[in-house]
């Protein structure tokens, strides 16, 4: 069997991580590097055996050797690095959040589905063993019907207007760059709300530094969720139920183990330990997509991200914070 042949747009931290989680998977390599600084490239793909170094994007496009591309620029970009993909005929698995807004998504979603070509959000924590137990236990009645869920994530963040995280034109905020883990948890495990309200603190940059969420659903649950770039918080996530709770260890989102808490009993803990970041979970799971001829991931699909851009959205709306285009 050939290996899944993995490109990589924006060498960056995250994908660093990526790249190192990539080599563990035995169907899949890295094959070419694209940064818009060639030297960037060559140190990325030298650092990983890719063949090729680009020093564009746009010359990526015309790798020979390439099944689907992994994009990892600021979130400014996906939009535009996913388009400039897909119209080249290449798959792509690009970062969250998928766009700066929903129509960013529509436009990608549109063109993937025009062309048949596979596109994902790499939103990697619903591949994470905890999520999926999290998932299996609700399903198996083993909290009751659920009644709310909670979710946090809040780290101290180094002050800089010219990084992501504080600077506006990059798409910076706390809600952009890590509330989406938050939304994300609630909406895998209740669905929609029929309410979302938000409340949030700003920075002179301009870009939020903490946002609170209250989400309600039509069978009287309630969403809890929080981020913050001004304190390291438990970064914790709960699900509660008539019958007892389930809880997601810290940092939840790639959390190693949780609990299952039943109302007068003993916890219950499952461990899922690994030796990597967490991002070979998603990696495989792409790759048996591929595999199989699909242009959506069933366990995350197009809809999936609509849907969670769509309470981004809203959320934005709720606390007054707007980006350029």
């Amino acid at each position: 069997m050939n290996p899944i042949r993995w490109g990589i747009l924006a060498p960056g931290r995250i994908a660093h991580k990526f790249a190192q989680d990539l080599m563990t998977v035995p169907d899949a390599i890295i094959t070419a590097v694209a940064s818009r600084s060639l030297d960037r490239a060559k140190e990325f793909a030298s650092q990983y055996n890719a063949p090729y170094a680009y020093g564009s994007y746009e010359e990526l496009l015309n790798c020979p050797e390439l099944d689907i591309v992994y994009i990892a620029s600021p979130h400014t970009g996906h939009h535009e690095h996913t388009l400039l993909c897909l119209n080249a005929g290449i798959p792509v698995l690009c970062e969250k959040p998928f766009g700066m807004n929903l129509g960013h998504v529509q436009d990608m979603v549109s063109l993937a589905r025009d062309k048949n070509l596979f596109l994902m959000e790499a939103l990697w924590s619903r591949f994470m063993p905890t999520t999926l137990k999290t998932m299996e236990l609700i399903k198996s009645g083993a909290i009751g019907k659920v009644l709310g869920v909670r979710a946090d994530f809040g780290f101290k963040a180094i002050y800089d207007i010219e990084g992501r995280l504080y600077n506006k034109a990059l798409g910076g905020g706390a809600l952009m760059d890590i509330g989406i883990y938050p939304l994300f948890w609630s909406y895998a495990m209740l669905g929609m709300p029929v309410s979302l309200k938000a409340t949030a603190q700003f920075s002179d940059t301009g870009v939020d530094v903490a946002t609170g969420m209250v989400l309600g659903y039509d069978s009287g649950a309630f969403a809890f969720l929080d981020c913050t770039l001004l304190a390291k918080t438990d970064c914790v996530a709960m699900v509660y139920g008539e019958l007892g709770a389930i809880r997601v260890h810290g940092r939840w989102h790639e959390s190693e183990s949780l609990s299952l808490e039943l109302i007068d009993q003993e916890p219950q803990h499952f461990s899922f330990e690994r030796t990597t970041h967490g991002y070979d979970y998603e990696i495989v799971s792409v790759g048996k997509a591929l595999r199989e001829g699909k242009t959506e991931n069933p366990d995350w699909s197009l809809t999936d991200s609509l849907n969670l851009m769509s309470l981004l959205d809203q959320a934005r709306e709720e606390i007054g914070l707007e980006y350029e285009g």
